[in-house]
C-alpha cells in the first residue's frame, strides 16, 4: 500500500479513519483488536499524541495531535522550537511511513492468523485536519459514541475498544491524556453527560455533517 503523500502539521490535530476493503469486518476476534492496539503504541507514539480512539468491526477512528520534531512524552521539544518550524516534509514523511508500517504489520497478522490473502483495508487511511474547537469536540464525541450508533451496545463503557473509559476513569490506560481532557472538556463527570447528551439527541451541526460526510 503506497504512503500517502500529504502534510502534516506539528501540534495540529487530525481525525484518522479507515475502513475494511469493500466494507467488510478488519477485527475478527479480541486479539486483532489488542494487536493493532499495540501496533499503534509501536508505529504512532513517536509521531503524535492519541487522544480518541474507537476501534469497530469495519473500521477504526482516532483523533491524533501531531507531534514537533524532538517532542518527549512529557510535550517538550528537544530539538527545534515552535518558532523555528517552517518545513514540515520530514515530519509528513515520518508519520505516513509510521501509518503505513501500521497497515502492512496488521494486514499481514490478519492473513496468517486466518489464511488469507490480499488487501484488507479499503485504499489508504483518510486523514481531515480539525480547525476549531467545535469539530474537535464533536469529533470527539462522535468517535466515542460509534459504538452505540452502529447498534453494538447501549452504553459507549461497554465497548472494550475506544479509550472512552479512560477518559471517566474507568480503566487505567496508556492511550489518553488526561490534561488535553481536562483542559477541552472539563471533569470526566462532565464529558459523560455531554456525550449522553450527544448519544440522546444525535445533533450534529451542519458544518460537521459536511465535515463527516462519506464517513457514515
Amino acid at each position: 500500500m503506497p504512503r500517502r503523500e500529504m502534510p502534516f502539521i506539528p501540534g495540529q490535530y487530525y481525525h484518522f479513519y479507515q475502513r475494511g476493503n469493500n466494507r467488510q469486518p478488519v477485527f475478527f476476534e479480541r486479539e486483532n483488536y489488542l494487536y493493532f492496539l499495540r501496533g499503534i503504541k509501536k508505529y504512532l507514539i513517536s509521531q503524535m499524541d492519541i487522544l480518541v480512539y474507537c476501534l469497530m468491526p469495519t473500521h477504526y477512528h482516532f483523533l491524533g495531535r501531531i507531534k514537533f520534531p524532538g517532542q518527549t512524552s512529557e510535550g517538550q521539544t528537544s530539538v527545534v522550537s515552535r518558532g523555528e518550524l517552517s518545513d514540515y516534509a520530514e515530519t509528513s514523511r515520518g508519520l505516513s511511513l509510521a501509518m503505513q508500517k501500521l497497515g502492512i504489520s496488521y494486514t499481514k497478522a490478519i492473513n496468517k492468523r486466518f489464511n488469507r490473502s490480499g488487501a484488507l483495508f479499503q485504499s489508504q487511511f483518510q486523514a481531515k485536519p480539525i480547525n476549531s474547537y467545535d469539530h474537535l469536540l464533536t469529533i470527539s464525541l462522535y468517535i466515542h459514541a460509534n459504538p452505540v450508533k452502529d447498534g453494538l451496545t447501549t452504553l459507549p463503557e461497554n465497548w472494550e475498544y475506544s479509550n472512552y473509559r479512560e477518559w471517566v476513569n474507568l480503566r487505567a490506560g496508556s492511550l489518553v491524556d488526561r490534561q488535553f481532557i481536562a483542559e477541552n472538556f472539563g471533569s470526566p463527570a462532565e464529558y459523560k453527560s455531554l456525550l449522553m447528551d450527544y448519544i440522546q439527541s444525535r445533533f450534529l451541526p451542519e458544518d460537521v455533517r459536511a465535515y463527516l460526510q462519506g464517513l457514515e
